[in-house]
């Protein structure tokens, strides 16, 4: 039994939130799709090379996300805390997108990686910052699942936009340089449009100034955060399992189902339907909850998954089936995960007195980009252990392997989600009476300062030992 949400958000700022969507998705396919094959096949560094620089570019990267969640949450300025950074990035993220797009061939691989690294630098600070804002949009249970799917939707439009392009550059006669460097224009284009359309529309909810944090206080309020750790830990393997089939998809499709030619398409009717189903499946999560939801969506992709050792090689509508299937699921997860995160950050509100959205997302992204990190290295180096060679006919042996490692350890990680997300503590009703706790102490907060013209913001850091005493788990 659900009810009528107090601050729905209305469709025209859901759009504009989500318009951001559209580039980070069409910088993320590539990312863990089509640029280390590239790289390794065409540039010519070879999968293990090539597997190394992204892999180490995204551990890079976890560095910055806990960075940018904390800069960004003390960020004071006309612009908000969050569309600031948004602004920010947009030059770096285009200049990033040319280098990273449009090499020369035989480019060397130490200019691959300062190009790579400065594109996530870019990244980093348009997505933590993104989901960050996103998460503070509404306080209400449902609502937070909207504001997720809406950007969800987006993310997936700009992958299936990245997915025609090469697809239409090469059929006018474009090679794979000129196919991959589409891509790249597509987020030169349509960031600064994007970015500058949200923040242009849409303002950012104001934080009620709080008591400043010791630091000391801040770690030890997110070690004991219960909710915390159950997402972070599902979420970091969920990471490796999108990196093994993300790295691997292109690989498994054109040599271990024979279907070279097909792949786009595949990919292309995954991202569709994915597109369709987030509406129902945003249905039955209002239904079931979000961490109910997320044990269905795992325990699908469980059963799924194994059914491509049932496919027969070079039999392409068995093929097209399966991943319509597959795209039907595909949504789920990514938008129950940070609709959860905006619910564990209310948990630390609660204990801390502060809105540390930024933070709490940044860990969010930390944990995902460390599995894909440790995915793709993982995977290229597999494939070179196993002696695949994507530019010549592999043996069935290899072929074999190839399968097993795109398939086994997906569906392990599958199963291990649902035990996790089953026990989740954190439910529509605890959140809820999170909301309530939050809003009786802004109300009380607000009335004392009204009477006394002194503010919250003008106490000393809290003590260590001075954490607001905990919610009942």
């Amino acid at each position: 039994m659900t009810t009528q949400p107090k601050d729905r958000i209305k469709a025209s700022s859901l759009f504009a939130y989500s318009l951001p969507g559209l580039p980070i998705a069409a910088m993320g396919l590539p990312l863990a799709v089509h640029l280390p094959s590239f790289y390794a096949e065409d540039i010519g560094l070879g999968w293990l090379a090539a597997g190394t620089i992204f892999a180490a570019a995204r551990f890079f990267d976890v560095f910055l996300d806990p960075i940018m969640g904390v800069v960004s949450d003390r960020t004071k300025s006309s612009w908000g805390r969050r569309r600031v950074w948004m602004i920010a990035s947009v030059p770096i993220m285009a200049i990033a997108a040319y280098l990273v797009f449009s090499p020369s061939p035989g480019v060397s691989w130490v200019s691959v990686v300062a190009s790579v690294v400065l594109l996530f630098v870019g990244w980093t600070m348009l997505t933590i910052t993104h989901l960050a804002w996103g998460g503070e949009l509404t306080d209400d249970y449902h609502e937070r699942s909207r504001v997720t799917a809406s950007r969800e939707a987006a993310y997936i439009l700009g992958m299936i936009a990245v997915l025609l392009l090469p697809l239409v550059v090469k059929n006018y006669g474009g090679d794979r340089f000129a196919q991959v460097a589409s891509m790249g224009w597509f987020v030169i284009i349509t960031l600064p449009i994007s970015v500058g359309l949200a923040v242009w529309l849409l303002k950012e909810r104001e934080v009620p100034p709080v008591p400043h944090l010791d630091w000391r206080t801040g770690m030890a309020a997110i070690m004991g955060n219960k909710p915390l750790r159950f997402l972070l830990f599902c979420d970091l393997i969920a990471g490796i399992s999108g990196g093994i089939v993300a790295t691997l998809f292109l690989p498994l499709v054109a040599h271990g189902l024979g279907l070279p030619e097909q792949s786009y398409f595949l990919l292309l009717i995954y991202f569709a339907m994915g597109v369709l189903a987030i509406p129902p499946m945003l249905w039955l999560s209002k239904r079931l909850g979000k961490h109910r939801m997320m044990v269905v969506h795992v325990l699908l992709n469980a059963v799924l998954i194994p059914c491509i050792f049932l496919l027969p090689r070079g039999e392409f509508w068995p093929a097209l089936v399966l991943w319509t299937l597959f795209g039907f699921n595909m949504s789920v997860g990514p938008f129950l995960f940070r609709a959860i995160m905006a619910d564990v950050a209310d948990h630390d509100h609660v204990e801390t007195g502060q809105a540390r959205a930024g933070v709490y997302f940044a860990m969010l992204a930390l944990t995902n980009k460390l599995g894909y990190a440790g995915a793709i290295f993982g995977a290229g180096a597999a494939l070179a252990y196993i002696g695949f060679d994507g530019k010549v006919a592999n043996s069935p042996e290899v072929l074999s392997s190839l399968m097993a490692i795109y398939i086994v350890p997906p569906t392990i990680i599958s199963i291990v989600i649902a035990v996790v997300m089953w026990r989740f503590p954190l439910d529509e009703a605890r959140q809820r009476e999170l909301r309530r706790i939050l809003e009786e102490r802004s109300a009380a907060a607000t009335a004392i300062g009204a009477r006394t013209g002194h503010t919250l913001a003008e106490e000393p850091d809290l003590p260590a030992d001075a954490v607001a005493a905990k919610p009942a788990e």
